[in-house]
């Protein structure tokens, strides 16, 4: 042995007999105790301040040499008129792609390319933004970019005409495949098929669109006053408020665009299908729901996650999923919306013979759920998550950023966040128990089905040797079924022809 070996051996020998024991070394590690760590969430007043009238959210962390600034604009498809569906959806995706009054496309691409810029610009269903992602080195130049592709953009012609023949090609896909035929169609049962809330557009409403109107809508909406602004990166706060401030100079303000209208569509119970020759049911069960911001929001968040929106460990999951080998992907979802109620969905996709076995296995979990009252381990668990992970919504300067101006927009209570976890933990049984009732009323759900209807209806009649198995949808559902018309793609209007 190396006499140098032998000697660092005995020393260190030596050295842990002679040690004196420490009696705060635990015996074993699963007796470690860890101190409590303590989140408070931020507050947005920590993070705003006013440039112009303009509201303006400011997060610098010199963590990473990029800077983020994003203007949101209130407005979107519920701005369309009902002959040019499409058009807030257009004029977004066009203020990108269409380069700028200077810049024709593809200089614009250029140069954010050389300066490895990130830009972007959409309209959704009730807000649009503009974003735009720089190293900091080069944000004079990167900026100066961005502010001309959203005070004057170029709206070229000819991309103009690609983007309309893009739309159009993507239409005529839309009844390929089962799911997102499905929620298209579900959406035409919750909120109507002629309402700005269930609306799609067409051939014809995009054909309708002319690059005035597209000048007019963006005159509209994308203005000072209809906008906030947030910023987070690596930036100093004084600079960038005079960069901001200088940026605004000249440019038009108008008025602050209305909140999307409330849908006042009647939803209908009943079961509904859509024929379509493919191997698996693709389904959905519910009805409409509540607002985002309704007083039994939490405790219905709660309870869904225990019948359904938490994964694996939800019960529609276990039972449809794990226990039966009924579906691969099942579950549910408090789909709420701020200016109308959204829509509770129960979900599953199972192979054609046991669509009505899994949908009965669903139902049950709905009335359990109904019934009888959560175990309190079952509920713990579920609290603990929602209140363990609840820090994840803030763990990035930029997600603190868009979470305050969608609150700001919305008109959320600032005591919602502060006591979020509170209230959460208060929830008890008997709380997930009343709104299960009050919110899932099963005489009052619909459910919609793409399949081959006469087998899924036919059932599971393959397994008489367990009775339990043999499943038809007459045994989970009275009354007859409602087959919805197959549709034209690019019109969206019934058409005779059923075949699929």
């Amino acid at each position: 042995m190396n006499p140098m070996t032998t000697c660092t051996t005995i020393l260190l020998a030596a050295s842990i007999a002679g040690a004196p024991a420490n009696a705060d070394v635990p015996a074993h590690p699963r007796d470690i105790a860890f101190p409590e760590v303590q989140f408070d969430p931020p507050s947005a007043d920590d993070y705003r301040t006013e440039l112009q009238g303009i509201p303006v959210y400011l997060a610098p962390s010199s963590e990473l040499p990029l800077v983020t600034i994003s203007f949101t604009f209130r407005g979107g498809d519920y701005l369309d008129p009902d002959d040019k569906v499409g058009l807030a959806a257009l004029t977004g995706q066009l203020m990108r792609t269409g380069g700028t009054a200077s810049l024709s496309p593809e200089e614009l691409d250029e140069e954010l390319a050389f300066l490895a810029a990130d830009v972007s610009a959409g309209v959704g269903g009730s807000t649009g933004a503009c974003t735009l992602n720089t190293l900091t080195d080069n944000l004079d130049a990167s900026f100066e970019l961005f502010m001309q592709m959203v005070r004057d953009p170029g709206f070229d012609a000819e991309r103009f005409e690609v983007l309309k023949n893009q739309t159009i090609e993507a239409m005529r896909q839309r009844n390929d495949e089962p799911v997102p035929l499905l929620l298209r169609e579900w959406e035409f049962l919750l909120f109507g098929d002629d309402t700005p809330a269930g609306r799609q557009p067409t051939i014809d409403s995009i054909n309708a669109i002319t690059i005035d109107d597209i000048r007019a809508f963006h005159a509209r909406m994308f203005q000072p006053g209809n906008m906030i602004i947030a910023v987070s990166g690596d930036f100093e706060p004084r600079a960038m408020l005079s960069r901001l401030s200088s940026a605004l100079e000249g440019w038009p303000r108008g008025e602050r665009l209305p909140e999307p209208p409330e849908n006042t569509h009647e939803f209908k119970p009943g079961v509904y299908y859509i024929e379509k020759d493919v191997p698996q049911g693709s389904v959905l069960i519910g009805l409409r729901g509540i607002k985002r911001d309704d007083p039994d929001a939490i405790p219905v968040q709660v309870m869904n996650d225990i019948l359904g929106g938490s994964g694996f460990t939800s019960r529609i999951t276990n039972r449809v999923r794990t226990d039966e080998g009924l579906a691969y992907t099942a579950g549910s979802a408090f789909r709420n919306r701020v200016h109308e109620a959204g829509d509770f969905i129960s979900y599953y996709f199972s192979k054609v013979p046991t669509v009505a076995l899994a949908g009965r296995t669903v139902l049950e979990e709905i009335d359990r759920i109904r019934d009888e009252a959560v175990q309190t381990d079952e509920l713990e668990t579920v609290k603990n998550s929602i209140i363990e992970t609840f820090p994840r919504r803030f763990e990035s300067s930029a997600g603190v950023l868009s979470t305050f101006v969608n609150d700001e927009w919305t008109g959320r209570d600032p005591n919602h966040w502060p006591t979020f976890r509170e209230r959460v933990g208060s929830v008890s049984p008997e709380d997930v128990q009343r709104v299960a009732r009050e919110y899932l009323r099963p005489d009052e759900m619909a459910m919609l089905i793409v399949g081959p209807w006469d087998q899924i209806a036919a059932g599971n009649t393959a397994s008489e040797d367990d009775p339990n198995r043999v499943v038809t949808m007459s045994d989970i559902w009275d009354g007859t079924a409602t087959r919805l018309p197959k549709r034209d793609p690019l019109t969206l209007k019934p058409v005779e022809d059923q075949a699929d």
